[in-house]
């Protein structure tokens, strides 16, 4: 499921330039990055798992816990070591990201920066409010953007090339990152005056319309994201492949989903990854899938992939993720009262910020939030790994392909950690882990009894 869609939203308007957490694909460590990002992705080692032939499942173990080793034990000692390297690193990004973000929060307020960032945009406006806080917000995410960048270079494009999982030359990367931007110039320029006449209507009750408000627009974007943003990276078009179309369709349409097509889109034009989503509300469903997927995966694997995916829209994932994301909101916008009052009683006037419904004060906001967020991270985790593996569940039932499941799994192990221990799934991981995952599909293959 695509819960970078809640990620856009909330990483915009609350953690622009405050520590923002990629929770998409943790990376890795910079001490395992010996590769040069301008060496080619074919010169380095590639990720792979040991082959079997066509009896070894059938060959296997009934104990699930045992037919799970088995699964794990075919992944090569160097792929695993390279696979923990590249999550575990991505748990030290989460702290430098989320220092950056103060960093950047901290530059913006001192010396009244954000402040007279106001009173210019005050005066290019004619003093009204919701276009002066518009100039704000578009300026504000510029601003958090250039700051950031060479985080982002860094993050996003030569450490993905270090463990040889991206495609894209520079040029084409920078562009997609120019694309992005003014994306997120055009939200921030529309939510920032929404979310600031919202605080300035509410008074004292700003954290609970902030909630409502933010909640709200997580569901717009979970409806506009798939529609408008994502085809501005990646190409769409109908599965060409019959037996696949037929196969998933039929999944999908003894299930109640409203689907009449299916779709590939070429994620291999930025990454090697395998991937798979159901998105829509109302009534509506796109399934897609990209095409790694289709070119690496056989049909049971293809199969138990969209099994899962529709499991995520028929179980109303993305209803209950907006319920459950505006909690977390709620109570994070309750701790981002309690903190600013004591902040603004303080510093609020060497910033030159005028209150909480101060436009000027959204760094001290996003910078508060992100706070909570990164104390938070355990349980917006959870939230997620928690629809996953009832996603899973779903999908074993409908696809029944047990071995198929297993086999993508040891895919995914190309960028995450496959056997975490108990805490460190809890803490950072947003999927199960790939032997929880397996697990799953031997247990189920062992209650059913099939081969």
């Amino acid at each position: 499921m695509r819960q970078w869609l809640v990620a856009l939203l909330m990483g915009f308007v609350l953690c622009q330039g405050a520590g923002a957490v990629d929770t998409a694909a943790l990376p890795a460590s910079a001490a395992s990055e010996a590769g040069s990002a301008s060496q080619s992705a074919t010169s380095r080692p590639q990720f792979r798992v040991s082959p079997v032939d066509a009896g070894w499942a059938a060959g296997l173990p009934r104990d699930a816990e045992a037919a799970t080793q088995a699964y794990l034990d075919r992944l090569p000692a160097d792929v695993v070591a390279r696979a923990n390297a590249y999550f575990e690193g991505g748990y030290w990004l989460q702290l430098w990201n989320f220092l950056l973000g103060l960093a950047v929060a901290g530059v913006l307020l001192q010396g009244r920066r954000s402040a007279r960032l106001r009173d210019w945009a005050a005066r290019v406006s004619g003093q009204r409010s919701l276009l002066r806080d518009g100039l704000y917000g578009a300026a504000y995410g510029l601003a958090s953007w250039l700051l950031t960048l060479p985080m982002s270079v860094y993050q996003g494009f030569y450490r993905e090339h270090a463990y040889a999982m991206a495609t894209q030359g520079f040029g084409a990367w920078f562009g997609e990152q120019l694309i992005g931007l003014a994306v997120g110039t055009l939200v921030l320029a529309v939510v920032v005056p929404l979310l600031y006449a919202v605080l300035r209507k509410a008074g004292e009750r700003w954290w609970l319309w902030g909630t409502v408000l933010v909640s709200g627009l997580m569901m717009v974007m979970m409806v506009v994201a798939p529609l408008w943003i994502e085809p501005l990276f990646n190409t769409y078009k109908p599965v060409e492949n019959g037996e696949i179309k037929t196969s998933v369709l039929a999944l999908a349409h003894a299930n109640g989903v409203p689907a009449n097509d299916i779709y590939e889109f070429d994620a291999s034009r930025q990454t090697t990854r395998v991937s798979a989503n159901v998105a829509g509300l109302f009534g509506s469903a796109a399934v897609r899938l990209n095409d790694n997927l289709l070119r690496r995966s056989s049909l049971a694997e293809i199969r138990a992939v969209m099994g899962h995916e529709l499991g995520h829209y028929v179980l109303n994932h993305i209803a209950k993720s907006i319920c459950e994301f505006g909690l977390l909101m709620l109570a994070g916008f309750l701790f981002a009262q309690w903190a600013m009052e004591r902040l603004l009683a303080r510093r609020g006037h060497v910033w030159g910020l005028q209150g909480v419904s101060d436009v000027a004060s959204l760094p001290l906001l996003a910078a508060v939030f992100s706070v909570f967020m990164l104390v938070a991270t355990p349980i917006s985790n959870s939230i997620v790994r928690t629809q996953e593996l009832e996603a899973d569940r779903f999908g074993l039932n409908l696809a029944r392909e047990p071995h198929g499941m297993a086999e993508v799994m040891l895919k995914l192990v190309e960028y995450r950690k496959p056997d975490p221990g108990p805490l460190e799934e809890f803490v950072f991981f947003d999927h199960p882990s790939a032997r929880t995952r397996i697990h799953e599909a031997m247990r189920w293959r062992e209650a059913m009894g099939t081969p």
